[in-house]
């Protein structure tokens, strides 16, 4: 391939209480590896990019950046539940299932085998793209093993999240979770099959009648809404699903039409499908840089993460290896996103929340010392957010409005919270980061007092400090957190124009070095605001 860009498939071959004695990790410094070999993923042959706390945290601005030189580009889990949003001269992108790598026109894309795959979802996205680049399909390729989403699992999500009440645990209602539930099952559906269509025509129709066996009678219990996605389902009218009133917002109305648009997807998509273990280490083989695009966070792992609380696969860096079929030595950077406080949607313990998605927890109220801001917000009971220099504002709300939480896949109100130190720490010895890339440091920007969790106590023994990187597995032991914070002083000037780490005041400069010295891990880049001119490196700190 040619940096101008130009592909063609030719390129490629088809429970701590359970421990009388806890370790805790030894010192590191973070200049020692900073001096080693460069962690900000530049001159890496074989980079990964992943979320440190629980989505968010705005990875795909780093993953564009490093895109530009990159020759791969590939996502390793998730489904469409993920969500980039990227803003590139100006222009605002918004991805749930390509990789970031689509904006760099000299980047191939690979969605892998660890992905759950929404068909509509991605052709829309690309569709999306067409005035970008009317040929970027050409520039993604799909794994043979990468398992088929289809609009039975978005129903039969919405039908299990109902089902649990007042014990939701706010999935997005994509069918992300049913999906990898067929994978295990060994009843799903893999882009391989589509290249033997009247196979896969079959194993679609079985798979829609087991689940309208399943879940689509009707059931005494049920409310409103699950008797009429009980009644898709039978019938299979995905469009009456996605949209009561019009039947506009996607999906089909008989299994026959379902089966004609997938026809018409693997016409489409034949080209593409790949077999992803080749497709990589051919392109390792090469020499060609590859970026790894983590979906979700650590905190939303389900093995690490907030169990049950989480998403559906493995976001952590082991599945990195079985979401793409490399081997652990194949990396050599891996790069954990930071939010300079935290955030997470839906619901789930959250040790440092703030305020939550209603805005109506009391809060913790700081004196605002920045300049005055006005920040319109539709359909809000309140109206306008206003911040006046020399009042005090609540700090989370500060933080959902001045940061605009609120999800790219969902539109939910992100809950919010100060910087959690323990959370990171864990997620760090998990994934283990070479550096991090601290975001959305603007956001703090004319708070007096920013405060920062640096440690965790069990109310069970107050007295004593819980080890470094340790994070409760159980959720009751969660709810027992009691988050330790340490006072930083604020600044005042505007940062969201600094493009070197020289241009920052010093106390931002402080809260960055601060974080790198609490969790023995070097910040390799600071974000200052959405575009890509607003992300820059920071040089190692002495």
């Amino acid at each position: 391939m040619s940096r101008s860009g130009k592909i063609t498939h030719g390129d490629f071959s088809p429970t701590l209480r359970h421990r009388e004695v806890v370790l805790e990790p030894p010192p590191f410094s973070p200049e020692s590896r900073v001096a080693e070999r460069d962690v900000g993923g530049e001159e890496s042959k074989f980079c990964v990019v992943l979320g440190a706390q629980w989505g968010d945290e705005g990875k795909g601005k780093l993953v564009d950046i490093l895109a530009q030189e990159a020759d791969v580009c590939a996502r390793f889990n998730g489904g469409a539940n993920a969500g980039h949003t990227l803003i590139v001269e100006g222009q605002r992108y918004a991805f749930h299932l390509l990789p970031c790598g689509m904006i760099s026109m000299s980047c191939k894309n690979l969605i892998g085998n660890g992905v759950v795959c929404h068909i509509p979802t991605l052709m829309r996205e690309l569709e999306e793209l067409s005035d970008f680049d009317a040929n970027a399909l050409q520039r993604v390729f799909i794994s043979t093993r990468c398992h088929v989403l289809i609009d039975s699992h978005q129903l039969i999500d919405g039908l299990l999240e109902a089902e649990k009440g007042s014990n939701s645990i706010g999935t997005t209602k994509r069918g992300i979770g049913p999906a990898y539930s067929s994978k295990a099952m060994r009843n799903g559906l893999r882009f391989g099959d589509l290249l033997r269509f009247d196979e896969f025509e079959k194993n679609l129709r079985e798979l829609i009648s087991w689940s309208q066996r399943r879940f689509g009678d009707p059931r005494s219990t049920d409310t409103e809404e699950q008797a009429m996605l009980r009644t898709c389902l039978r019938e299979y009218n995905t469009k009456k699903a996605f949209d009561p009133v019009n039947g506009a917002k996607g999906g089909v109305d008989s299994i026959d039409a379902e089966v004609e648009r997938y026809r018409g997807y693997a016409k489409k998509l034949r080209a593409q499908i790949v077999d992803s273990v080749t497709f990589m280490h051919e392109e390792i083989g090469r020499g060609h840089k590859i970026l790894v695009e983590g979906a979700n966070a650590a905190l939303l792992d389900i093995d690490f993460g907030t169990y049950p609380f989480v998403t559906s696969s493995s976001t952590t860096i082991g599945g990195v290896c079985t979401g793409l079929g490399v081997p652990p030595k194949a990396i050599d950077v891996c790069i954990g996103v930071v939010k300079a406080y935290t955030t997470r949607v839906g619901a789930g313990p959250f040790p440092t929340q703030l305020q939550n998605e209603l805005q109506d927890l009391e809060d913790t109220e700081i004196l605002y010392v920045g300049a005055d801001q006005t920040i319109e917000r539709s359909n809000h009971a309140s109206g306008a957010y206003v911040a006046k220099k020399g009042t005090k504002v609540r700090a989370g709300e500060f933080i959902q409005e001045v940061g605009r939480e609120y999800g790219t896949t969902t539109g939910r109100r992100r809950r919010a919270g100060w910087l959690d130190i323990p959370l990171v720490k864990y997620s760090a010895l998990v994934n283990g980061f070479d550096s991090l890339n601290l975001t959305k440091l603007d956001i703090l920007t004319g708070l007096k007092e920013i405060r920062v969790c640096i440690c965790y106590r069990s109310a069970d023994m107050t007295e004593i400090r819980l080890p470094r990187g340790y994070f409760p597995s159980h959720l009751k032991d969660l709810e027992k957190i009691i988050p330790e914070y340490e006072t930083m002083e604020g600044w005042t000037q505007d940062i969201s124009k600094c493009t070197r780490w020289e241009q920052l005041p010093r106390q931002a400069q402080k809260y960055v070095e601060r974080v790198a010295s609490l969790l023995d891990v070097p910040v390799s880049w600071v974000g200052v605001g959405p575009g890509r001119e607003a992300m820059f490196r920071v040089p190692p700190l002495h």
